[in-house]
Formats: structure tokens, C-alpha cells, sequence
């Protein structure tokens, strides 16, 4: 055991220093990002090259209903191979015991990778741009509410209670006084994050009632990834240490802000180590260019994947701090593409569509899918929008069903993404977008139930 511990990355061999590990948690993203798998006593880890799992938890819904996506042989839930990647060995600090987490690759029996696994498509992405000679860089934004409990599906959600003993208030945007309410969790996150190695960029209180924002350092975009996933679970361990909930939905609370996951991308020449989007003199390249065409070109496409609940949509509202179309922008927030002020050594391209409710996997890999055709394509995007971008025309789907519509015709999409994910992902979503279709809101009952 001392053997496996040693090759362990540090702040995981910093954290089971002088201590005795007791369980392995051997997780996997399914298609809404929730991790799936198995704990295991550590000794049996120690001995296991793999464990199984069957290929069903890709079909599965997030209501626990299954898409009719098994392809020709049925649903005979044959089990995928799970093998670990050690490098993403990292505490779950918040056990009762000593306890690491290791996310797993998910093959078949061939030793092929699982097209359907997220971090699997992901993967397969960033080896695409790696052949072109380049290395996509990116940085995710994370943003999520703190909210009171909630066990009644019927009760709207709440502010969480702050420090102060006063539901959290909205619009104090990055206000200090408005964060040290949350002082306790936030302790908690910094304490996990730092147990897990994870570096935090910084925690700003965001528009909404109870809304935070953390960002991440930019790097790896399947390292992120694989950030993003743990970061999840570790603020919701730390929320429910002070009874209240952290949600990522992209709209929780009718009256606020939603929540986004912008995705921040640059990309390297793997040769030079130079950033392609900037020129020997500091301008724009035509790379740069490209990529914002790939984008706008592509991206409505894309909604289905980066919005991908029926809630999601409802975060796209005209002055309430999402996009509501796809022009582009210099240091521009009302816009769906923005180019943030940087030095030309790091300047970037901000995808703000991706709601926080999109797997980090799937969104990472289908905005660097969108940027990869526009450098491929070499198309120019529109003329740079100035202004105030919400008094321009909408031009991103308004719900769920229209969404999938141009998902499924996305042919070149599917290319990059691979045609076996793209099939899966649509029945998937599609079932849940019908189980939703099934259920009689409030509003009906109360607007239509005498009424019409």
C-alpha cells in the first residue's frame, strides 16, 4: 500500500499523512454530470486493476427514468471496464473516515473508450486540437446559490439565512459585507478545496440572493473539468454542514439572476507555447477570428448540450445578466461571446451560454468543439456588436424541445463529439424533456383550472 500511496499526487499524500486510509470512492460522471460508481475498502482498491459498471447509467434521466438508447441489442446492461487515472486522487474530506476519491475511465471490452462517458468525449475533443498541433487552454466561472432547505418540491426556493440572521439580499454584487454572510461555508469550501488541491481563483458575491461566483485557474481543459465535478459535490458537503442547500440550477428563484458556468478558452501552438489568438505585434489573428465564427456559427447547435434541462431556459432573460443572442464584444457582459481585457499573451474568448446546470464535461468539450470547426471552417464571425447587446434580436432557442431540434441536425457537431454520444445524448434528453411534458404545473392549476 505504501508503494500506491507514494505515487499518489501531494495534496493527497499530504492528506493521509500519518493517517490509516480507509475507502476508496471509484466515481464516474454520467450524462448530467452526477457521480456514479462505487466505495471500496481501501485494501480492495490496493488489489483491483478495474471494477465494472453497466453501460446503462449513460441512459439513464435525472429523474432516474431510462432513454431508449441501448442501440440494437436491447437493454442488456453490459458492463463497461473502469480503470482509475490516479492523477485525479483526491480527498473527500468531509467523510467520517479517511476517505479518497479516484475518477475512472469508463472502455469496453475491446478496451475502446466509452463514446457515451462524458470525460470520454471530452477527451476526444482535446485530442482532436492536439493533432492540429494546438493545445486548448481554459478557465470555467462558477456560479451557485446558497438557499434555504427545502424538502417540499411544491415551495418556491429561498434565500439561505446569513450570519446575521437575515435572509440573504439580492442585488449586492460583489459586495464584501453581502460574502462574510456566508462566512462559515465559505470557510468550509476553502478548507476542502485546500484538502483536495484544488486553487481557487477567488469567491465574489454575485446579483442574485444568495448567489457566489468562484473562479478557477486556467489550464488542462480535462483537468477543469475534473474540477468543476469534485467542486460540486464539495460545496454542496459544505452548504449541508450549516443547514442550508447550495443548487446549481441555472434558475432557481424566478425574480433573480440565473446561474452560469462562462467558459474562458484560449489555444496554444504546442510547438512555440504561443497563444494563436495574438500575432507577433500583439494583434488579432486570423485564428482569433475564426474561433468567435466557430462559435457563433455553431453554438446554437450546441444549446441543447449547454442548457440542458427545460429550467435552463428560463435563465435566458433580457437584462438579467445572461445572454439573449450570440453577437460578440470586447469587455462587453451583455453579450454571448465576450473578449475579456487582457495582455496578448492571454487573451481569451468567454462562452457566457453555458448554464451551471451543464455537465463540466460535456459543456467544456462542446464550446471547444465549436471553437475547433470555426478554426477548421475559417469563417469570420459577425461585425463586433458595441453597445448594449439586450436591444439586439434573440437568436438563441427559447425552450428545450427547438433546442434538441438543432442538436440533432448538427451533423459537423456530432463529427467532433462523436456520433455515438450525440445519438445517446439526444433520446436521453428527449425522455426527460416528455417526462416533463407529463407534469401539470402550479400555474396551470392556478390560471387555467377555472378559468378557461
Amino acid at each position: 500500500m505504501t508503494n500506491w500511496i507514494d505515487n499518489l499526487p501531494e495534496p493527497a499524500r499530504e492528506y493521509l499523512d500519518g493517517k490509516r486510509l480507509d475507502e476508496v470512492e471509484c466515481i464516474i460522471s454520467d450524462l448530467p454530470g452526477i457521480a456514479r460508481g462505487k466505495a471500496v475498502p481501501a485494501k480492495k482498491f490496493e488489489r483491483q486493476a478495474h471494477f465494472h459498471l453497466p453501460d446503462s447509467i449513460f441512459f439513464q434521466t435525472i429523474t432516474g427514468g431510462w432513454g431508449e438508447a441501448a442501440g440494437d441489442d436491447g437493454f442488456i446492461e453490459r458492463d463497461m471496464i473502469l480503470r482509475p487515472d490516479l492523477s485525479t486522487a483526491t480527498a473527500a474530506p468531509w467523510t467520517a473516515d479517511w476517505t479518497l476519491q479516484v475518477i475512472h475511465d469508463a472502455y469496453d471490452i475491446d478496451g475502446d473508450p466509452i463514446e457515451c462517458a462524458p470525460r470520454n468525449v471530452l477527451k476526444r475533443v482535446v485530442e482532436m486540437y492536439r493533432k492540429k498541433g494546438w493545445e486548448p487552454v481554459v478557465a470555467p466561472e462558477m456560479e451557485f446559490y446558497l438557499v434555504a432547505r427545502n424538502i417540499d418540491p411544491a415551495k418556491a426556493i429561498e434565500p439561505m439565512m446569513g450570519r446575521s440572521g437575515r435572509p440573504a439580499a439580492a442585488r449586492q454584487a460583489y459586495s464584501m459585507t453581502a460574502v462574510d454572510e456566508f462566512g462559515p461555508v465559505i470557510d468550509d469550501i476553502y478548507d476542502f478545496a485546500e484538502a483536495q488541491g484544488i486553487e481557487i481563483d477567488g469567491i465574489t458575491q454575485e446579483g442574485g440572493a444568495g448567489q457566489l461566483e468562484i473562479n478557477l485557474l486556467h489550464g488542462d481543459p480535462v483537468t477543469l473539468a475534473d474540477q468543476v465535478f469534485y467542486f460540486k459535490r464539495l460545496i454542496r458537503e459544505a452548504a449541508m454542514r450549516h443547514n442550508c442547500y447550495a443548487t446549481f440550477m441555472a434558475k432557481p428563484i424566478s425574480d433573480e439572476p440565473g446561474s452560469a458556468m462562462h467558459i474562458h478558452h484560449s489555444v496554444v501552438d504546442r510547438e512555440t507555447g504561443r497563444n494563436i489568438f495574438a500575432g507577433p505585434q500583439g494583434g488579432d489573428t486570423s485564428a482569433f477570428f475564426h474561433f468567435i465564427g466557430g462559435l457563433q456559427n455553431h453554438l446554437p447547435a450546441s444549446i441543447a448540450v449547454l442548457a440542458p434541462y427545460v429550467n435552463s431556459y428560463r435563465r435566458y432573460v433580457r437584462e438579467h445578466a445572461a445572454p439573449i443572442n450570440l453577437e460578440w464584444g470586447r469587455d462587453n457582459r451583455t453579450t454571448g461571446i465576450r473578449i475579456p481585457i487582457s495582455s496578448p499573451a492571454a487573451r481569451r474568448v468567454e462562452n457566457r451560454l453555458a448554464g451551471m446546470d451543464v455537465n463540466p464535461y460535456l459543456g467544456i468539450a462542446v464550446s471547444l468543439a465549436c471553437g475547433y470547426l470555426g478554426l477548421i471552417e475559417k469563417k469570420r464571425p459577425d461585425e463586433q456588436f458595441r453597445g448594449d447587446a439586450y436591444e439586439g434580436e434573440e437568436d438563441i432557442p427559447r425552450e428545450f424541445g427547438a433546442a434538441l431540434d438543432l442538436f440533432d441536425e448538427a451533423k459537423a457537431l456530432h463529427e467532433v463529439l462523436g456520433p455515438e454520444f450525440a445519438r445517446v445524448y439526444s433520446i436521453v434528453k428527449r425522455t426527460e424533456y416528455e417526462e416533463f411534458l407529463g407534469v401539470i404545473s402550479p400555474w396551470e392549476r392556478e390560471h387555467l383550472l377555472l378559468n378557461v
